[in-house]
């Protein structure tokens, strides 16, 4: 099952957030047909929103991660509830790009780098609190963190990983997000600083040793302390009301349009591909309700 271990140094100068999610990066792979690079892109996404969306305090919050670098994959989009359950999507899902000159899969490529990350918080407020920066190298871990530091004032390190295996499924994939708290020490600093330098591969860490290892080798030392392990899930949200809801915004005119062809039409969720279907009379009892 993927999870988020949350931990804490001893002395309260670092916090982690950490996930192992290949069972939601795998499903999103199969339900949007991707490829390699846009598995990688997408995943790393995916398990980005899900930490701060299980770190957010609001019980029905919600936070919705973009990417958007003019890259030939488009935008990449990841929505995470106040669970850590996570739901996503790429524009452009069959782009494939060549490896990078050093055998890796090009995420950055893929996504581009003339362009924003943007987080969206809805708090269950009027208006969500949207932040956002440009991108860096589009690969996704340091754009990441660079919106921490310059949005949110939050100092932090992140790395993200999707391992793909030869058959194109997802073999390991998860991440981490460790946040510097107030006062801490240089000595502090350069240990944490040392320790992500030299760990070993991400993902060869999740699939050979577990998520436990990730948090010990990031915080070696550190003396950390798990405060808590979350079950999540690639989970969508949709609902026949919410397309339905969706189907008003079209307006009376262009609802009346569908109807007059005398066919069902069907409407796909972007997030988990479930087709819902609507007919002509439903069409036009929602055009009444648009007058």
């Amino acid at each position: 099952m993927d999870t988020i271990i949350r931990a804490v140094t001893n002395d309260g100068f670092a916090k982690i957030s950490a996930i192992s999610a290949r069972e939601i990066v795998q499903r999103a792979r199969v339900i949007h047909k991707l490829t390699p690079v846009t598995t990688a892109a997408l995943g790393r996404a995916l398990c980005a929103a899900s930490m701060l969306g299980e770190l957010m305090k609001e019980e029905d919050g919600a936070l919705t991660l973009r990417l958007n670098g003019a890259g030939p994959a488009g935008s990449v989009i990841a929505v995470a509830d106040s669970r850590g359950n996570v739901r996503g999507y790429v524009q452009n899902p069959g782009v494939d790009l060549p490896l990078r000159a050093d055998g890796k899969l090009d995420v950055g490529g893929a996504i581009g780098r003339n362009g924003m990350l943007t987080v969206s918080r809805d708090l269950g407020l009027r208006e969500p609190y949207v932040g956002s920066t440009e991108l860096a190298t589009g690969e996704v871990a340091e754009d990441l963190a660079r919106y921490l530091a310059e949005s949110e004032q939050i100092p932090a390190a992140c790395g993200l990983g999707v391992l793909v295996d030869t058959d194109t499924s997802v073999k390991a994939a998860g991440g981490f997000i460790v946040q510097l708290m107030p006062g801490a020490p240089d000595d502090f600093i350069g240990r944490l600083e040392e320790n992500i330098f030299v760990m070993d591969q991400l993902t060869t860490i999740l699939d050979e040793d577990g998520l436990d290892a990730v948090v010990e080798q990031v915080m070696a030392g550190l003396s950390p302390r798990v405060m808590a392990r979350t079950p999540v899930e690639y989970r969508c949200a949709c609902s026949r009301e919410k397309i339905m809801a969706a189907l008003e915004s079209c307006g009376e005119s262009e609802l009346r349009d569908m109807a007059d062809q005398g066919e069902d039409i069907e409407v796909s969720c972007q997030f988990c591909e479930k087709v819902y279907y609507f007919s002509p009379a439903e069409l036009n009892k929602l055009s009444e309700k648009e007058k």
